[in-house]
């Protein structure tokens, strides 16, 4: 059985959604991105996104002139991966340097070939590495200084999911700590339209249809996602909101077929039944299958058969297997399309609903529905009872199969409480410009609108978001002082600030500062500070013979063989408290006791060591005679007078 994966971290780009919100709502309301192609993009109807050629590089720290030879799939992947993070709750420059994974499923090239069609343009230091697919997943780690694998995966239309697939074994064979993953899709080459027309793929009327009797090609799409993925065990352990979790999954290929790009019905019940055993799920207990179900002739038939065979056949009768796809919605994302399924099927899991899949009115007659015991969800609904289930399956044109077993979220008692504490919930806000700033405001004041839990959303934004030059910290009523700061007014509640570039140290002190319960409210209310100080208890009970914690809330701080050891585990949690808040100084420095700690945490002793030296000096500083000690202002010439 697989180790089970967590995704902690998602985000989407798609024809009608340009967050992951708006994705969601679209597919709520059954609706169709569907529409003309816009001028200079590749011709027929589709799924576009808007202002593909829109992209803040400075942000990302690009310099203009390589700016100019990224291909959109390069700058969609790096706004892509920036708000999976985001959306986990982790700073970007908080990986820098750290086993961070990063891949990609990528097929298309149309940049590329516009570039070379263009007799005008002139090869730069940075056609080539802004042009090929291949560096997609590179940017992504130069960008942020990820130091993990970094693979691009093309598999052709399964390239995305692939790539979760790979992210997902990259963590569970140690190689990264934490892995992006997902896939981009930009189409902007006539070539590539005209190359899918002649293969018979492409609906001629503009409508996908999957396993409905008018079926008849599908709609070409285009956008992207990416997710944010965590062993579960270090997920729970931390705090990490979880969207779903992956069981588990499979990857083979067609082998010799008819033709290359004519589908197995035999490879794909492997792959199935492969996915099911690795996750250690029966097949009777998936629920919900969100297709491949492009809405071709060739195709539907031989995934729907496969399907029934193996998970339809294994649930009881009555009971049919429910299945669904996101392409009618948005299109065949090609190269993402594997994320964009993931990433629907996740939302729904997390929220207990099934959206429609639009365009399914009558089945397809080569289809036994009934038969293979399967259910289209032409109607919104209700996610089945018991422990959700589901699996999501995307297939390449040239074969490459693959199919993942997602597993609800676990329940809320089996996840460490978020850092946040009674009192008044800050906002903080930023941005690079005040425009940015104010935009950010806007989009802001739009979820308090939605009255959202307030300290989620405050701990989210103070810890999880990168602090930028203009800023601003709301408090009281969240809606009017974000409207108020969106709209460039000043007003209660609303404070602004200007970020000042400088160094950080953080010094510990001595003796002095203790008193009776020390601590005891921080490790009620901080999962952060209560780990931390677990663990420097656990270091230091067997020299001192009782748990840290039982010291602090005993008050038993007047001899100096528990009061040192006390003060140094105190500090030692607030230091890792502040860290797991996004704190990272440049110098520590301490005073007397102080300086334990603060070798400590700077890494010049190691936490066995340190904690044997404490309680020593507390042995040897409770055996010498009483003395006493005075602090002086003054200088040594006025003190020695």
């Amino acid at each position: 059985m697989s180790t089970p994966i967590a995704v902690i971290g998602m985000s989407a780009r798609v024809p009608g959604g340009p967050g992951l919100e708006e994705f969601w709502s679209l597919l709520c309301r059954g609706g169709e991105a569907i529409r003309p192609a816009p001028e200079g993009r590749a011709s027929g109807p589709g799924g576009f996104l808007d202002e593909v050629d829109g992209f803040d590089a400075a942000f990302f720290g690009v310099p203009r002139a390589e700016a100019a030879e990224l291909d959109p799939q390069q700058r969609l992947m790096l706004e892509l991966a920036w708000e999976a993070l985001e959306d986990a709750r982790v700073l970007p420059a908080s990986l820098r340097g750290g086993r961070t994974g990063v891949f990609v499923g990528a097929m298309a090239d149309d940049y590329g070939l516009l570039q070379a069609r263009d007799a005008a343009a002139e090869a730069s230091p940075f056609t080539l590495t802004g042009t090929r697919r291949g560096f997609i997943s590179g940017r992504v780690s130069h960008v942020f200084g990820l130091r993990g694998p970094s693979v691009t995966v093309d598999t052709a239309q399964s390239s995305s999911l692939v790539a979760v697939y790979q992210a997902a074994q990259s963590l569970r064979d140690g190689d990264c700590e934490l892995a992006v993953a997902g896939g981009v899709q930009v189409n902007l080459a006539e070539e590539s339209h005209e190359a899918l027309r002649e293969l018979g793929a492409l609906s001629p009327d503009g409508r996908c249809r999957p396993l409905d009797a008018g079926a008849n090609g599908f709609v070409r799409g285009e956008g992207g996602g990416a997710v944010v993925l965590k062993p579960l065990d270090a997920a729970l352990r931390d705090g990490d909101r979880v969207h779903c979790v992956i069981l588990g999954g499979a990857v083979n290929n067609d082998g010799a077929t008819p033709g290359l790009t004519a589908p197995s019905r035999d490879a794909q019940e492997e792959v199935l039944r492969l996915a099911c055993e690795r996750s250690g799920v029966d097949p009777g207990a998936v629920q919900y299958v969100e297709l491949h179900g492009t809405g071709t002739r060739r195709g539907d038939p031989v995934e729907a058969a496969a399907l029934g065979r193996v998970l339809g056949a294994a649930r009881p009768p009555g009971d049919p297997l429910l299945v669904g796809s996101v392409k009618p919605n948005i299109g065949h994302l090609e190269g993402a399309a594997g994320i964009a399924g993931l990433i629907k099927t996740a939302a729904g899991m997390a929220r207990g609903r099934l959206p429609a899949t639009p365009n399914f009115a009558e089945p397809n007659p080569e289809i036994d529905l009934a038969g293979l015991n399967l259910r289209v969800c032409d109607r919104p609904g209700d996610w089945p009872d018991g422990d959700r289930v589901a699996g999501v399956s995307a297939f390449g044109l040239g074969g490459s199969n693959c199919h993942l077993v997602l597993a609800g979220p676990p329940s809320e008692d089996s996840r460490a409480a978020p850092d946040t504490a009674a009192g008044p919930v800050p906002w903080v806000v930023s941005g690079r410009s005040e425009r940015a700033l104010r935009a950010q405001a806007g989009r802001l004041a739009d979820l308090a609108a939605t009255r959202p839990d307030e300290r989620d959303v405050g701990f989210s934004l103070a810890v999880s978001r990168t602090a930028f030059e203009h800023g601003a910290v709301v408090t009281g009523d969240h809606l009017e002082g974000l409207r108020e700061l969106a709209a460039g007014r000043d007003a209660p509640g609303v404070d602004r600030v200007r970020r000042r570039d400088g160094r950080t140290a953080l010094l510990f002190p001595g003796q002095g500062v203790q008193h009776p319960g020390m601590g005891c409210r921080l490790y009620e209310t901080y999962p952060a500070f209560a780990r931390a100080l677990d663990e420097v208890g656990a270091a230091l009970e067997p020299a001192i013979g009782a748990p840290v914690i039982d010291v602090l809330r005993g008050g038993r701080l007047d001899g100096q063989e528990l009061l040192q050891p006390a003060v140094f585990a105190v500090e030692t949690a607030l230091f890792r408290l502040l860290e797991s808040w996004g704190v990272q100084p440049d110098a520590v420095a301490g005073h007397s006791l102080g300086e334990i700690t603060a070798a400590h945490v700077a890494g010049a002793l190691p936490l066995g060591d340190a904690a044997e030296f404490v309680a020593a000096r507390g042995r040897l500083f409770e055996r010498l005679p009483s003395g006493a000690a005075v602090a002086v202002e003054a200088g040594e010439d006025d003190a020695r007078a």
